[in-house]
């Protein structure tokens, strides 16, 4: 009788437990368009994988009468399960129970699971719903943010770190998301700000409203803060689980070889015909890379940032890579600020967990202007350079059109140790566009001339026969091979086979010091 009356004991305070805030607030979750913590644990995990820790915690604060409102595992619920049939390490912060707020004993939940994640080697997804520090805790609370920040950037590089902004995010609070790899949103009900608009308002005198300030659509397409705008947390807890399956586990392991159904030896005739006749005829480069992977399947990353650099997953015979590419309808491919921090990073985390790098380019060179000189373009362009250098995945490049000057060194070009550099027929690699060199190299003649436009012309012409073109380029060792286009699939397909094994290293030192 004993016994049974602990078991009943034990189940209700599992029950209390599981309720959060209670019946009412979960109500006003709901009419927010929001799930619960529980809710989306259960929608990002494989069914009955998940196992809670710490469900019995209870915070230490006695002051301002929270001594009398006591929630079983606090505002926020941590453990463990599976995706796909791999182990990851969750929290959920539950936005029902004091706001998400976070208190010391939210902290240290927080902190358990990311050693454990670190120690056994696991991808740690956050689940973020907070209003922030619980102000009655004072710098308890903020001692807890730094314990996390603190393993945020101790895990990074070692495990995948994915964060999702289901709710607000303010404050301190941002900077946990901001310092792991990939960032969610969901559009009309997460926004991440380090002061509200009314603060805003008061201290600048701008009246703007919660999305324009941190909405979804505002750090994917403007900040560049988030990686993905979501339509609705279903759609975005499922596309966690599909970015999970281009990953490994951790740094020591290799990603997720899969089953392709998509022949590798699969050739496209109409990627010869893709490239327009007129150089500065735009075609659109999310065709071409659709041709080439798996399935045509590409897991855009950044899809709204930068829209002139595209980034994303892919599987090429099953293998998972990494794609770095220019889109020729947006700003003609022009590298600018935004661009090379979008691709630096996301060369970064592909060479963390061992993920092939692929890139294709079709760059006419760095963005020009003073807004970006004095921006940074320099500092920034740099980042690339560093990124493709300090890689040592397998790194495999195609260019399509133009590869000009220094654009064309950072696109993973032979000399920052490219593996296998490919071309198409089409390829214009040269220190510059023909125009600008003909106006350079001839601009006497064509001065002189009874006719300067048709000088030009025949000189722009006459260097676009020369240099604008790929076996020059082949003829130094600088490309491994000229391919027709229809056989690009298993071109990489075989060379990324080819460099399965790959080891390269870097030399000794403590880190190197990025251009941020």
């Amino acid at each position: 009788m004993v016994e049974a009356n602990r078991i009943s004991e034990l189940r209700e305070l599992q029950r209390q437990a599981e309720q959060g805030g209670g019946p009412q607030r979960v109500e006003q979750q709901h009419k927010r368009g929001k799930l619960t913590a529980r809710e989306r644990i259960d929608a990002l995990l494989d069914p009955g994988s998940f196992s809670e820790l710490d469900q019995f915690v209870l915070h230490r604060c006695t002051d301002f009468g929270l001594a009398e409102q006591q929630y079983l595992g606090d505002s926020v619920v941590t453990g463990f399960g599976k995706v796909d049939g791999r182990l990851v390490y969750v929290f959920s912060q539950d936005f029902t129970v004091f706001g998400g707020s976070l208190s010391e004993v939210h902290a240290n939940k927080i902190c358990k699971v990311m050693d454990l994640s670190m120690k056994n080697g696991a991808p740690l997804i956050g689940l973020n719903d907070s209003g922030g520090a619980r102000i009655q805790e004072g710098v308890l609370s903020l001692a807890g943010y730094a314990e996390i920040f603190l393993r945020n950037t101790l895990a990074s590089g070692v495990i995948p770190q994915v964060s999702a902004i289901l709710g607000p995010s303010a404050g301190g609070a941002c900077y946990s998301p901001a310092l792991t790899d990939f960032v969610f949103m969901v559009n009309g009900t997460s926004h991440m700000f380090i002061t509200g608009p009314a603060v805003v308002k008061a201290v600048t005198h701008e009246d703007v409203s919660f999305d324009q300030l941190g909405g979804a659509q505002t750090h994917a397409g403007i900040s560049g803060v988030a990686h993905f705008a979501e339509p609705d947390e279903q759609t975005c807890l499922q596309d966690i689980r599909r970015l999970l399956g281009f990953l490994p586990s951790n740094n020591m392991d290799d990603p997720p070889l899969g089953v392709s159904l998509d022949p590798a030896d699969r050739t496209d005739p109409e990627l010869d015909v893709l490239i327009p006749d007129s150089p500065n005829q735009p075609y659109d480069m999310l065709e071409v890379i659709g041709r080439i992977v798996d399935d045509g399947d590409l897991f855009e990353v950044h899809k709204e940032f930068a829209q002139n650099m595209i980034v994303g997953f892919a599987r090429l015979g099953g293998r998972p890579v990494g794609v770095v590419a220019q889109q020729p309808k947006v700003l003609a491919g022009v590298i600018d600020i935004n661009a090379s921090d979008k691709a630096a990073r996301f060369v970064r985390f592909c060479d963390c967990f061992n993920v092939p790098l692929v890139t294709i380019a079709d760059v006419p060179g760095f963005m020009p202007g003073l807004d970006q000189e004095q921006g940074g373009i320099i500092r920034h362009g740099a980042k690339m350079i560093y990124a493709y250098s300090e890689a040592t995945v397998p790194k495999i490049s195609l260019i399509t059109r133009k590869a000009y000057g220094g654009a064309y060194i950072v696109m993973s070009s032979k000399a920052l140790r490219g593996d296998i550099n490919l071309a198409w027929p089409t390829a214009e690699i040269a220190v510059m566009g023909p125009d600008g060199a003909a106006n350079i190299l001839f601009r006497r003649e064509i001065e002189s001339s009874p006719d300067p436009e048709a000088t030009l012309q025949e000189k722009v012409q006459q260097y676009r026969d020369k240099f604008a073109n790929p076996y020059v380029a082949a003829a130094h060792g600088l490309l491994d091979d000229v391919i027709q286009p229809r056989y690009t699939r298993p071109k990489l397909i075989a060379a990324l086979e080819m460099l399965k094994d790959k080891r390269d290293t870097l030399p000794p030192k403590k880190h190197g010091n990025i251009p941020l």
